[in-house]
């Protein structure tokens, strides 16, 4: 704790430039003979800090001298505050931290960094919603990761019964709302959607994680393999020009842009992993995309079509 208490101390005396050791031991809840016994040390350790005598006395860093203890560029300090500032009013000890490193940084910086920290405000409830928790398995599973303890899983197989893994955490994911777990198992590396988990607890055991890991690029990887499970089946369609913006928003990497038609429309390829879930995504867009091949993806536009005329048709009214 000492240690801790040093930091602090400097951090301090770089806030508010002189000190005495009583506001030194107001602040930081200590005697006022530790607090003293702290700034010898600090003078001892040859922190420019010394004891300024006198009425209006106390103690200072000479020559008004900076010590960053945060290794940031002004450029560097601005972006983390950004980032980070927006996620902290919800974690108490995410703004205690913003803070203390807003404390470290040097006088020049501070300006642009606090205002950087209150410059975004994050929302995460859409319209007419509320906000959403983080589930409580994601909390266990960020535990688990931070102190490298390997998990004890239930998770069900894509036949449904469910079996029992011991896994070792390298990460998570949070992709659009949904939560994914990267981590080691006896096969090799694996992902398990969170909310898929039946029961998950730590195990006293030391959990393994490669020493080069890049989360980042692993969930790259991951992500790559899953697109193209989801891209087995293409079709070519031909849609106006004027709708290709929608198009592209709405099927995002699973829509090619392949060149203009004879007609002046655009040819596009569009993937999914079945006929059938082409045809669903495309039904909507009526006669304004053709689909042009192949006959299976044409086949099941005419069966959604039949049953929506069997459902909606005159023999409705």
């Amino acid at each position: 704790m000492r240690a801790d208490r040093l930091v602090a101390t400097l951090l301090l005396m770089q806030t508010r430039g002189r000190v005495t050791a009583a506001e030194i031991a107001t602040e930081l809840e200590v005697s006022v003979a530790t607090a003293r016994r702290d700034l010898e040390a600090l003078s001892t350790a040859g922190v420019p800090v010394y004891p300024q005598p006198g009425r209006g006395g106390g103690w200072q860093l000479i020559g008004g001298a900076r010590t960053d203890l945060s290794g940031l560029t002004a450029g560097e300090a601005r972006a983390l505050f950004l980032l980070t500032g927006p996620s902290a009013g919800a974690v108490p000890e995410a703004r205690s931290a913003l803070r203390k490193l807003l404390r470290a940084l040097p006088a020049t910086f501070r300006g642009e960094a606090e205002a950087a920290a209150d410059a975004v405000v994050i929302d995460p409830a859409g319209w007419g919603r509320t906000e959403r928790e983080l589930p409580e398995t994601v909390r266990l599973l960020q535990q688990a990761v931070v102190r490298r303890r390997r998990v004890a899983l239930r998770y069900p197989g894509r036949d449904g019964s469910a079996t029992d893994r011991v896994v070792d955490p390298w990460g998570l994911v949070d992709k659009d709302a949904i939560w994914y777990l990267v981590a080691g198992t006896e096969q090799g590396r694996r992902t398990f959607r969170v909310d898929r988990i039946l029961h998950a607890g730590p195990i006293d055991e030391e959990a393994h994680r490669p020493a080069d890991l890049d989360l980042s690029t692993v969930w790259a990887e991951v992500v790559e393999e899953m697109e193209q499970r989801r891209a087995t089946t293409s079709a070519l369609v031909l849609i106006g020009e004027h709708l290709l913006p929608v198009l592209r928003d709405r099927h995002g990497r699973h829509c090619e842009i392949l060149g203009p038609a004879p007609d002046g429309r655009i040819r596009v390829r569009i993937t999914a992993h079945t006929p059938r879930a082409i045809a669903e995504q495309l039904a909507g867009w009526g006669a304004t995309a053709e689909v042009v091949a192949p006959d299976s993806v044409c086949d099941e536009l005419a069966t959604l079509g039949a049953e929506l005329v069997e459902r909606y048709g005159d023999g409705r009214r």
